[in-house]
């Protein structure tokens, strides 16, 4: 295979592009595949490994610790350069995969994708930090959607490819399946990916490092317990919260004294990176809102099967699709960006709206066109993101904002999976004691409710009562998310627009100006 070199600016030419992307999409699709493939699988996995107590931490762990390792990852990499920094979260990827892979107990299965968590962090961050490296902002458009498809589609693609494996080769093959991708990313990377060595004077900041991961890993765990395991208000979950936050403002004030901080705090200082950062916090609590529970929403009340639910989210996929790849060849022609923040934000509001009016017998063509529209809203938003904070910092913080970019959208996950997740099981609870259906005899409610399966075995009237109180909390959870795209929508229009640089204009040392 053909060295990449760039050229005197750091830049790769469009065929050389090419080749470099087929390894880092790789790396990307592994770690944004992992988030949602585990799922479908874990009644399976608790049936051969037991541990049903400890079941909510195959999913915890790994999102614990990709959140927390973002923001390292991209520091690091600013200091000692991207491609060793990538190679090194792909083997350790890797590693977790083969642990879980040969797991004989939940314990070991845990730790197996605590560490795919470690290395899905720089995955996810990094690939988009090399992208800002070898590629001009003014190019950037058409290649950033190519990663906003794969991330999109890894997410939307992993309940059912979790469900295939499944029901067919078995769970392990959903952590098997990651080492040949990941030695062909190796590989790519090793053979095509040259980038000039950058030597700079640093001093690792340990105690930033430990405090952020400290503080990120209090408030998710307070999300992932609370609620399900202790409650919102319990003494031991609060403890956590306060924790987390007086660890937070630690880290906020140590940052502000650090020489090399994990987090500049000056790129809160840019008019542009602020009301990015809430955005993408923002889109992140309502895409995996959508993502989670949509499929519920499929399994229950439609009747599909695991596989048969993934199959019903690729509309979202084309959406993701069109708009993705639209947005970013119009970005690249036109050099303007503002305006897809925003349709992002109302577009996937109104799908939002439209899934709120889902009932019991919805005809499928109705669902997949609302599936479609909130595809099409994510598009607009995944990767546009990454590419106006690049815009916005010196190339030296290249890596650190576009990992923060991935950091806060992790974090705005979780908190949504939390949010979400409050509101179903309350408002399920709620609807249920609304319903005057008794159930046959022997059979339990609550125990029934939470077993998809069990649900469609009832006789016709509960069934379609247990279906409907389903329905109306769903219906709730849909609507709860569109607060919150209200102030993704206000922070999109803060967001002000500057020229994307081209291959010259980077290169030079004038500052670029906002534009209207």
């Amino acid at each position: 295979m053909q060295s990449q070199k760039p050229d005197t600016d750091g830049f790769l030419s469009h065929r050389q592009i090419l080749v470099v992307l087929a390894g880092l999409m790789a790396g990307m699709f592994l770690a944004a595949l992992d988030q949602s493939i585990v799922g479908v699988a874990l009644p399976r996995i608790v049936s051969e490994l037991g541990g049903l107590n400890h079941l909510s931490w195959v999913v915890t762990a790994y999102l614990l610790t990709t959140t927390a390792s973002t923001p390292l990852w991209g520091k690091i990499s600013d200091l000692y350069g991207r491609r060793p920094t990538f190679q090194a979260a792909i083997v350790t990827f890797v590693a977790g995969s083969t642990i879980a892979a040969l797991a004989d107990s939940m314990g070991v299965l845990i730790g197996g994708r605590a560490v795919q968590g470690l290395g899905g962090g720089g995955l996810m961050a990094l690939a988009l930090a090399i992208v800002g490296d070898v590629i001009p902002p003014r190019e950037r458009g058409r290649y950033q959607g190519y990663f906003g498809v794969v991330f999109g589609s890894a997410s939307v693609a992993g309940p059912l490819l979790g469900g295939w494996f499944t029901d067919g080769p078995g769970w392990r093959w959903i952590f098997w399946i990651n080492l040949p991708i990941g030695v062909a990313a190796l590989v790519v990377t090793s053979l095509a990916l040259k980038m000039p060595k950058v030597r700079r004077d640093h001093t690792i900041d340990y105690l930033g490092a430990a405090l952020v991961v400290a503080s990120v890993s209090c408030i998710l765990l307070y999300t992932a317990w609370a609620g399900d395991e202790y409650g919102w208000g319990d003494p031991y979950s609060l403890g956590l919260l306060i924790a987390g936050v007086l660890v937070a403002g630690v880290f906020v004030w140590w940052e502000s004294r650090a020489a090399e901080p994990i987090m500049p705090l000056r790129l809160f200082r840019n008019r542009v990176f602020t009301p990015s950062v809430i955005f993408t916090v923002i889109m992140g609590v309502a895409m995996f809102g959508g993502l989670i529970y949509l499929p519920i929403y499929m399994q229950v009340v439609q009747g599909m099967s695991p596989t048969e639910s993934g199959l019903a989210l690729l509309p979202a996929m084309v959406g993701i699709f069109v708009s993705s790849i639209g947005s970013g060849q119009l970005m690249t022609r036109n050099g303007r960006y503002k305006v897809y923040p925003i349709l992002g934000a109302g577009i996937t509001a109104t799908s939002m709206l439209l899934l709120s009016t889902l009932g019991t017998d919805t005809p499928y063509w109705q669902v997949a066109m609302y599936v479609f529209v909130f595809g099409l809203g994510l598009g607009f938003t995944l990767q546009i993101l990454v590419t106006i904070v690049q815009n916005s910092v010196e190339r030296s913080d290249m890596g650190v904002g576009t990992s923060s970019v991935a950091f806060f959208r992790s974090m705005g996950g979780a908190f949504g999976t939390a949010i979400f997740g409050a509101v179903l099981n309350s408002r399920l609870a709620h609807y249920l004691r609304d319903s005057s259906t008794t159930m046959p005899e022997g059979v339990d409610e609550a125990n029934v409710a939470n077993n998809v399966q069990a649900i469609q075995e009832l006789p016709d009237g509960p069934r379609e009562a247990m279906t409907g109180a389903w329905v109306e909390a769903l219906n709730d959870v849909f609507l709860t998310a569109v607060p919150f795209l209200a102030v993704a929508f206000i922070a999109a229009l803060l967001i002000p627009e500057i020229p994307l640089g081209t291959r010259r204009a980077e290169a030079s040392s004038e500052e670029p100006t906002a534009v209207p």
